[in-house]
């Protein structure tokens, strides 16, 4: 309904007006829990009474803030959006700040929460090193969203993630047991700590799970200051290894849109693909689908994500529920991109 009356209140929770009314004013004579139920109700509708509003303090703010490192990433895109449909539908408003690599967010937050007098907060992004107590300093729920969880903090916050590791580790396998050792992998600057230490883990692992000596020839890092996770920066990485002739049968991109930016060297360089070298990504964007060659990709559930952080961050609110941590799993979407002919550049 679009407007909501005290009649509809009560008609909601079954007790009579006079009950919605003593709930509205906390009244003492009112049992806990049909207190509880009307206000649930009136949080839900978004009903705040102008003689009653001083007495609600759940119904202060209706905004929840997406803090998001790497803007720019297609993944986060789609999710954001999926996200904002989830927090309309409850009746809430979007505050979406985007975070700099290298902004902390936590005093982003503590900030935008005096400001904004927030009642929840989505951490897209990055990586949460921060102590229990300055994370207890936020004062309000918050869920981390596709950031992996650090040791400690058991219960002070929610998290939905998949494990980077065991998924990265997961599709190298997946070019090994296709036939290939000389993988090369394009990650992140040296000085990262969060995702792409991750997902170079996992690339490690599965070559020594397999007894595969790691070419450090092949393990190529983005520069300090690139924009990593673009399209720009797999092409630029790409050509400059190119020009050191390296040896490899595959590559491994720690994202999407680097391994679209790959392709497009790979390809002015007439080099093949699948023909003369494999390529993978992370992630499983859209943007996969429509380059050629398609791009296998260890794809995530970023739909069931987006939508599970918004679940558990409005159980917390409302209901105040306990808080969670969800590790999901990616699947290996396989297209035109993996093939298992070895070739040497130059």
């Amino acid at each position: 309904m679009d407007t909501i009356t005290i009649k509809d209140i009560a008609k909601i929770c079954g007790v009579g007006v006079a009950t919605v009314s003593r709930a509205l004013n906390n009244h003492p004579d009112i049992n806990p829990e049909t207190r509880q139920k009307v206000l649930d109700v009136v949080e839900e509708y978004g009903f705040v009474p102008n003689n009653s509003a001083r007495n609600l303090k759940k119904t202060d703010s209706r905004t929840i803030a997406i803090l998001v490192k790497g803007m720019t990433n297609p993944f986060f895109m789609k999710m954001i959006g999926i996200m904002e449909e989830e927090i309309q539908v409850k009746r809430y408003s979007l505050e979406l700040r985007h975070v700099d690599e290298n902004t902390d967010e936590v005093e982003v937050a503590l900030e935008l929460v005096k400001e904004k007098k927030l009642r929840g907060i989505i951490f897209l992004g990055g990586l949460i090193t921060h102590s229990t107590e300055k994370l207890e300093k936020i004062g309000i729920p918050f869920v981390l969203s596709t950031i992996p969880v650090s040791d400690g903090s058991e219960g002070s916050y929610s998290s939905v993630s998949v494990d980077d590791v065991a998924e990265s580790r997961k599709i190298v396998d997946f070019l090994i047991k296709k036939g290939h050792k000389k993988i090369a992998f394009m990650g992140a600057p040296k000085s990262d700590i969060s995702i792409g230490k991750l997902r170079y883990d996992g690339y490690i692992r599965a070559l020594e799970d397999n007894k595969i000596k790691p070419d450090q020839k092949l393990i190529w890092h983005s520069e300090e200051d690139a924009d990593t996770y673009s399209m720009q920066n797999g092409y630029d990485v790409m050509n400059s290894m190119l020009k050191k002739k390296m040896k490899f049968t595959a590559l491994f991109a720690i994202s999407d849109t680097m391994a679209i930016g790959a392709l497009k060297a790979l390809r002015e360089a007439g080099i093949r693909v699948p023909e003369d070298v494999a390529v993978v990504g992370y992630d499983g964007i859209d943007m996969g689908t429509f380059c050629a060659p398609t791009l296998t990709t260890i794809c995530q559930p970023f739909e069931e994500m987006a939508r599970k952080t918004c679940s558990i961050l409005f159980d917390v609110i409302r209901h105040d529920l306990a808080h969670q941590k969800i590790i999901m799993e990616a699947k290996i979407v396989e297209r035109e991109s993996t093939g298992n002919q070895e070739v040497s550049i130059g």
